[in-house]
């Protein structure tokens, strides 16, 4: 009964979260895995939290108390599942440690496997590997009542090649093992044996991909000079040996990072995280951007940025300052009572923010809101396509709200049809005297 309620309370409890990076703000994310399922993107998480209260001194790292799964819904809509798994819902697991690290799940046939480390109650391990199985992508799932025999260690990777025959990746430390699963993916068919290859180090994140026959492991490798990155090897062969290849993502601000690559709509992605919505690298925020193949089949390093993947469209909102170009403005973190995240500011006259891919679809898009705020009165700014001298489809006057951290949201007219994928250029302008003229955190087409 206690499962049944669990379940239906997170199959109602439906949220839809607006953003480019980091890709939702409502709660914090880590080690994303992205899937693609009957056409459709999805994101399988970990989950960061704030200890206990009076518990705080048992966490000194991270706090995970389980997992949620999200969809992409539109052009940058992402749907909150809720809670797929929680820590003391885990047959085999110990209660309230709060060590749910990152999970995977993988489609086989027309059932869903959900993976997950977590730390057993018989004490054998640091960490296990239990699955569950669905008939859905967000579930529910069946959970096994015990952990996969003959796995002990952390962030499990799934593959399944183009045969049906299902590998898991796994573990953490100097070494990350591979295992052939048997056709029940929830047994391993042969002893794990190590990913042979590898540069010296710590490693984790094990995630493996196949392109053009080539197969491609991902990890998380920490250099001692520059702490973790994301590094990638090529094989012929799911189980290897592996040629080391390089890097795909630089150390970000000397924290942990782990990923997952996928192809979505023709555009391969890389999922990651990162902690500046929060400060602090333990409270982690996942993202994404796209990730490009050189001819050879090697991986372009990945810079991270907010602008990050999807295509907004009418009804969902533009978070401008996720830009792709900014010049005479700068971005800060959004004061006041707004959710969290960043804003436009420091506008000047003549600044302008650039905003790529934006889908105006069929041109039904009729107005545009934008979300302000300013402590001044003179000005305005304007919407332009491609560049700060291109066409001008709408003209929005500066009004003084209550101050620079007091929002609110306004309207006005696109003086144009707009069809298609467009960049956009928000232009700022007042008298020349003026050293701030409004901030912007969002724009918005609708119908």
């Amino acid at each position: 009964m206690k499962k049944v309620t669990t379940f239906t309370l997170f199959l109602v409890a439906i949220q839809f979260c607006f953003a480019q990076n980091p890709l939702v703000t409502h709660m914090f994310t880590a080690d994303p895995t992205a899937r693609v399922f009957n056409g459709k993107l999805y994101v399988y998480p970990s989950s960061d939290t704030y200890p206990p209260a009076g518990r705080e001194k048992e966490f000194p790292r991270f706090c995970m108390p389980g997992y949620h799964a999200f969809s992409l819904e539109n052009g940058s809509t992402w749907k909150d599942y809720g809670w797929i798994l929680k820590e003391n819902d885990v047959p085999w697991g110990n209660k309230d440690t709060f060590a749910m690290w990152a999970p995977d799940c993988i489609k086989k046939g027309d059932t869903y496997y959900y993976y997950y480390p977590a730390a057993p109650k018989d004490g054998s391990s640091f960490r296990r590997i239990g699955v569950g199985t669905s008939k859905n992508p967000t579930g529910p799932f069946k959970w096994e009542k015990n952990y996969i025999k003959g796995v002990s260690g952390i962030d499990p990777g799934l593959f399944i090649d183009d045969n049906e025959k299902g590998y898991l990746y796994f573990g953490g430390g100097k070494e990350l093992f591979v295992a052939p699963l048997k056709e029940n993916m929830k047994e391993i068919a042969a002893d794990p044996i190590k990913v042979e290859g590898l540069p010296a180090g710590y490693k984790e994140g094990s995630f493996a991909f196949k392109k053009d026959s080539i197969y491609y492991f991902t990890f998380a490798h920490v250099f001692p000079d520059e702490g973790y990155t994301i590094g990638y090897a090529t094989a012929k062969n799911p189980l290897g040996p592996f040629t080391y290849q390089g890097k795909i993502m630089d150390n970000i601000n000397n924290g942990t990072n782990h990923h997952s690559v996928v192809k979505y709509n023709g555009k391969w992605m890389l999922f990651y995280h990162y902690w500046d919505l929060s400060g602090f690298n333990k409270l982690r925020s996942m993202c994404a951007d796209y990730l490009e193949f050189k001819k050879d089949g090697t991986i372009k390093k990945v810079k991270p940025t907010k602008r990050g993947i999807g295509n907004p469209t009418i009804g969902e909102e533009i978070q401008i300052d996720r830009y792709n170009e900014i010049d005479g403005a700068k971005t800060a973190y959004v004061g006041g009572n707004e959710p969290a995240g960043w804003m436009v500011t420091e506008t000047t006259m003549m600044s302008s923010v650039k905003f790529n891919g934006v889908d105006f679809g069929k041109g039904t898009a009729t107005k545009i809101k934008a979300r302000v705020a300013s402590g001044q009165r003179i000005g305005s700014f304007e919407i332009r396509i491609g560049n700060p001298k291109g066409k001008l489809i709408a003209t929005f006057p500066v009004k003084y709200t209550g101050g620079w951290n007091s929002w609110t949201t306004i309207e006005t007219e696109l003086t144009e049809k707009v069809t298609g994928l467009q960049n956009i250029v928000v232009v700022f302008k007042s008298d020349w005297g003026s050293t701030k003229i409004v901030n912007l955190n969002w724009l918005k087409l609708i119908e």
